[in-house]
């Protein structure tokens, strides 16, 4: 059976990136959801990690377009600001040239719609409530859509029957059913935001139709100690610990 590794929002974590590719074992496929840098002290050994993973399906987050000049940097808070212009001055050509090479749109595989933000705004717009899950759904023709870019780890699952939407957070490691149709968020790797400081990913199953969201412990202070070492804001490194 066919076995995907669906990971978003590493953000230059390369210690996290690590503890997710080993944790998931071997996989058939890698789906990355952007946003490959940003916020961490190795934007370099992130690209060149992933980049080099066989199977890769890997699209373009707000981070990733920032960090290459194409986005105004006005559209971030100071601290995410500081970082990009580090991060921009930090990644190779080469590297720059991979993130430039990613789609930014909806992209299909299978039976799953991917993008980084939604739907029906690739790169920028959040998936945070059922209402803006709702005025997604026409935006994909798929059953299924995933989605990072919250750097929150939770099902939208829409119920055709009441024709309504719930928030679902299954347990890590909890075998979740997929039926009708629904938007997924593996959660962050790198920078999780749901008070869990581990490192989220999920495991996508397409013929038995399951998604498995998993999450795992990383060295979190080696990484904190690299982001103030590297100047970068202190509250990048903070966050960490709290996964907030």
């Amino acid at each position: 059976m066919t076995k995907i590794l669906v990971v978003s929002d590493i953000h230059a974590n390369l210690a996290a990136l690590e503890a997710v590719l080993i944790d998931a074992g071997e996989v058939d496929e890698i789906w990355c959801l952007g946003d490959v840098v940003g916020y961490g002290p190795d934007p370099n050994a992130c690209v060149e990690r992933i980049r080099d993973l066989p199977g890769l399906t890997c699209l373009t987050g707000n981070h990733d377009v920032a960090a290459m000049g194409e986005m105004p940097l006005a559209a971030f808070n100071s601290d995410a600001k500081r970082s990009l212009l580090w991060q921009k001055e930090q990644l190779s050509e080469e590297n720059m040239d991979f993130l430039r090479s990613r789609p930014r749109d909806l992209t299909v595989r299978g039976e799953a719609s991917l993008v980084h933000g939604s739907p029906r705004d690739p790169i920028w717009e959040y998936v945070l409530n059922t209402l803006v899950a709702r005025m997604n759904l026409t935006y994909f023709e798929t059953p299924w859509c995933f989605v990072g870019h919250s750097h929150f780890q939770a099902v939208f699952q829409y119920l055709e029957a009441d024709d309504e939407f719930t928030i679902e957070v299954p347990r890590p490691g909890m075998v979740y059913a997929m039926k009708d149709r629904a938007i997924f968020n593996p959660g962050s790797v790198g920078q999780p935001r749901d008070r869990d400081p581990r490192a989220a990913y999920a495991l996508y199953h397409p013929e038995m139709k399951q998604w498995e969201p998993r999450r795992v412990e990383y060295d979190i202070r080696a990484v904190q100690e690299r982001i103030l070492a590297a100047g970068l804001p202190p509250r990048h490194a903070e966050r960490l610990a709290g996964g907030w």
